[in-house]
């Protein structure tokens, strides 16, 4: 990496105006609060409450630690970056943000496999579900999901920064996005980078494929469950999770395969925004919102906060007799 001796990178951003962007980075930092205070909720939540300590739970407690990783890694420094007007990134930050993004971007996908696994378990063979997801499973599958991202992300930030780039290192993206660097190469160096990327596509592959698979079978156990009640309790439990695979995919897809222009327009932008923002801002709502087991114990962590709190009220009220 001797080639790296200039200070960075230019991170174009949304717009040239100052004042357009400070509206997106108010819109940034809506959503990031938002994706904040769900993820920290689910996080608490499903730690704290003894109805859910099961396997699904504890897997989606890591998904919403992952989205908390995941999304922080991009939105401060594009606020920070709106703010100050200033889209300058050192190499060093450069390299971190993408090893950051790609190794959560895996995981995420990895960790989605997983809890299909889960689930397929858990509607398709109940009676086998507690010996076969034990807490040595649920252990090595979270495991295997960290190590898999980091060694993806270690792989991609590898050969992404090999290379030699050319002309002006400007970006036209609001973080370093590995699609927009290698349009910055000065020859065929990208080639690695390019192997490293069908590899990893073709594991995404398998895993979609896997997930697809497990979803075949449960739907099919499902409509054969003679209680209506039964079948609506496992869809929602499978839908949510359905819905956060297709948007993942598709959008995250569809972004890196897509021909890339050397002018950006709205729509890479969109999908951008849809693969590495809407996701872990969305999944809380669509997690919570969809779950009856989860909005209970959402009540009860409340309702713990409230009598906690009536309780120091009133032993505050008799020491000092207010």
């Amino acid at each position: 990496m001797d080639n790296f001796t200039e200070s960075g990178f230019l991170l174009m951003g949304f717009s040239d105006t100052p004042e357009t962007e400070i509206f997106y980075a108010c819109l940034f930092l809506v959503l990031y609060v938002l994706a904040l205070a769900g993820n920290v909720l689910i996080i608490t939540t499903t730690s704290l409450d003894d109805s859910l300590q099961s396997p699904m739970y504890f897997f989606l407690k890591h998904l919403s630690l992952l989205d908390l990783c995941y999304i922080s890694v991009t939105v401060p420094r594009f606020i920070y970056n709106s703010f100050t007007h200033s889209g300058n990134i050192s190499l060093w930050e450069c390299i971190m943000q993408c090893f950051a993004l790609v190794t959560c971007s895996s995981a995420e996908m990895a960790m989605l496999t997983v809890m299909s696994y889960d689930r397929y378990v858990a509607i398709c063979l109940p009676l086998r579900y507690e010996i076969i997801m034990d807490i040595r499973t649920c252990v090595h599958g979270v495991t295997g999901v960290w190590g898999s991202g980091t060694l993806s992300g270690v792989m991609h930030t590898a050969a992404t920064f090999s290379i030699h780039f050319c002309g002006p290192r400007i970006i036209h993206q609001f973080f370093c996005d590995i699609p927009q660097l290698l349009k910055l190469s000065c020859s065929t160096e990208f080639m690695s980078e390019l192997d490293v990327t069908l590899f990893t596509t073709l594991l995404a592959l398998l895993c979609f494929l896997f997930i697809g698979f497990s979803y075949v079978h449960i739907f099919s156990s499902v409509l054969r469950m003679p209680s209506a009640e039964g079948r609506a309790k496992a869809f929602s439990t499978c839908l949510p999770h359905l819905v956060v695979v297709i948007l993942f995919l598709s959008t995250g897809t569809f972004e890196y395969f897509k021909p890339h222009s050397n002018s950006p327009s709205a729509l890479d932008m969109l999908l951008t925004i849809m693969y590495s923002v809407v996701p872990p801002a969305l999944n809380p709502v669509i997690y919570s919102l969809r779950n009856r087991t989860i909005k209970l114990a959402l009540r009860k962590v409340f309702q713990r906060r409230k009598e906690a709190l009536t309780s120091i009220h009133l032993l505050l009220r008799e020491k000092f007799n207010i």
